[in-house]
C-alpha cells in the first residue's frame, strides 16, 4: 500500500508519542511497534528516551503517526 508522505515539519517525537497514546492506546502501539517501552510500564518519557536512541523504532513510530493522521 502506497501511503502519501505526510510532512512532519514542526511535529516533535513527543507530540507523536502523545497523540498515538491518546488515539490508539499503549496496547495498540505495542502491537504495531513491538518494543518494551510500549508494552511494559509504558510512559511518554521512557518511550522518548528509547526512541531517540533507536532509529528503526523511531521510523516505525513516525510511519504509524502518518497512518493515523
Amino acid at each position: 500500500m502506497n501511503t502519501p508522505r505526510i510532512n512532519l515539519d514542526g511535529v516533535t517525537l513527543e507530540m507523536m508519542v502523545t497523540r498515538l497514546s491518546e488515539k490508539l492506546g499503549w496496547a495498540a502501539m505495542a502491537e504495531a511497534v513491538p518494543v518494551r517501552c510500549f508494552s511494559h510500564d509504558p510512559g511518554i518519557q521512557s518511550s522518548l528516551k528509547f526512541l531517540r536512541r533507536t532509529p528503526w523504532a523511531r521510523k516505525k513510530v513516525e510511519d504509524l503517526y502518518r497512518q493515523i493522521r
